[in-house]
């Protein structure tokens, strides 16, 4: 019996203590709210002269500004984060957590030139396994053509980034010379630290474009003209400004008169990173296939192979080899190279080599609005080894990464 109630009493003891413990945490979760009401009743304590400077101040400010509709500050805060348009038509019971995309940090010796030669080629290893599931599937895996990751199409279907149209084109582009870029790399916007990024969104806002709009042409004219007046202090020059009409045409390859955001951003993206960022900061971005597309196009370009290529050789490059690929046209050509041996041929950045001037892709260049200038004298005489090659066109690849049509960075004449 003594047993017994002595079992009993510690049941009861313990009871009591947890009693008191749970009234103690309920006193300290009651606090801060009390706290908070005295310090706000104190702070309600005014004179009679605060209200009344309070009320002219009011008076004189005139009346407040709307506040930002909760749509316009989702809009600033994917551009923030460098996500893109939520997909209107979206199951999201059935989807995976999108990714957390993280910024770039600048580093000590970004500014360093890097060593990147031209003999030593470098070994191209993709991963194993799915970057958003990491299950290996061998047969159903699509690779990024700029980056080593690869992909489940359901995977990528059931993150957003695959809708109606863009699928089609992932299946039959991704095995193909042409590839396709993943998500990390189609967008432009990710190459920014957040510093960088800032400096964008403040510019943007001053010139008072909304995120996620299209632009006209007379949008996109009016925003450079007050980017270039906030920078230099004077009007856009008009050579300038025609320029940027062209500049507007590449980033409307569909002529639809209008650009898409995302076209838009990647463009503004890529001038930042050319204006804040050395070459040799710009040339630490490049990716291992990226760098042996580059070596390929110059090793095509040198025929004498003595190191060197003249100066419009390096613009043809430009113009012709760093491009992004037509969605019309999915099948690659069939060249033959001076040795006999066919190679496959497709007019993008995937890809690098000649284009005749009676094929597909070149009647098609004619009609495009950028015009390739036959070579000057100085131009001709003028030699550039390979890490000239790569600091003259590092942008150019680089605005070259997204799937889209668009050309992000209009070469200049």
């Amino acid at each position: 019996m003594g047993v017994l109630m002595s079992r009993r009493q510690t049941v009861e003891r313990v009871q009591k203590v947890s009693l008191a413990v749970s009234a103690f945490k309920d006193g300290l979760r009651e606090q801060p709210s009390t706290r908070r009401r005295a310090e706000a009743g104190t702070a309600r304590q005014g004179t009679l002269e605060q209200e009344v400077q309070e009320g002219e101040e009011e008076a004189l400010a005139g009346p407040s500004q709307p506040e930002e509709s909760s749509a316009s500050k989702a809009a600033w805060e994917r551009l923030r984060d460098g996500r893109g348009v939520e997909p209107e038509e979206f199951d999201r019971a059935n989807r995976f957590t999108p990714p957390a995309f993280i910024r770039p940090k600048r580093e000590l010796h970004d500014d360093e030139s890097p060593d990147i030669s031209l003999e030593q080629r470098e070994q191209i290893l993709n991963d194993e396994m799915c970057e958003i599931c990491e299950v290996w599937t061998a047969e159903s895996l699509f690779p990024c053509r700029i980056c080593h990751r690869v992909y489940h199409d359901g995977c990528l279907r059931r993150m957003g980034y695959l809708q109606k149209d863009s699928a089609v084109e992932v299946t039959e582009t991704a095995h193909t010379e042409t590839g396709w870029s993943c998500y990390y790399c189609d967008n432009l916007n990710l190459l920014l630290t957040e510093e960088e990024m800032y400096s964008l969104m403040e510019t943007l806002r001053n010139c008072k474009i909304i995120p996620e709009s299209c632009l006209t042409l007379d949008d996109f004219l009016h925003y450079k003209h007050q980017v270039h007046k906030q920078q230099f202090e004077r009007t856009m020059p008009e050579a300038q400004e025609e320029q940027a009409a062209l500049q507007f045409n590449a980033l409307d390859p569909d002529k639809k008169g209008h650009i898409e955001w995302q076209d838009f951003l990647s463009h503004e993206s890529i001038q930042l990173l050319q204006k804040i960022r050395p070459q040799n900061a710009l040339l630490r971005l490049l990716t291992a296939k990226e760098r042996e597309r580059a070596r390929t196009a110059f090793l095509a370009l040198d025929q004498d192979h003595d190191g060197f290529i003249g100066e419009s050789e390096c613009r043809q490059a430009r113009h012709t080899w760093f491009r992004k690929h037509q969605k019309e046209m999915l099948s690659c050509n069939v060249r033959r190279s001076q040795d006999g041996e066919h190679l496959p041929s497709c007019h993008s950045i995937s890809h690098v080599g000649p284009i005749s001037e009676g094929s597909p892709a070149s009647s098609r260049n004619s009609k495009s609005p950028e015009k390739i200038l036959p070579a000057t004298k100085q131009e001709e005489t003028r030699s550039i080894d390979w890490p000239g090659f790569l600091r003259e066109n590092v942008a150019y690849i680089l605005a070259a990464r997204p799937n889209s049509a668009a050309l992000h960075l209009q070469p200049l004449a």
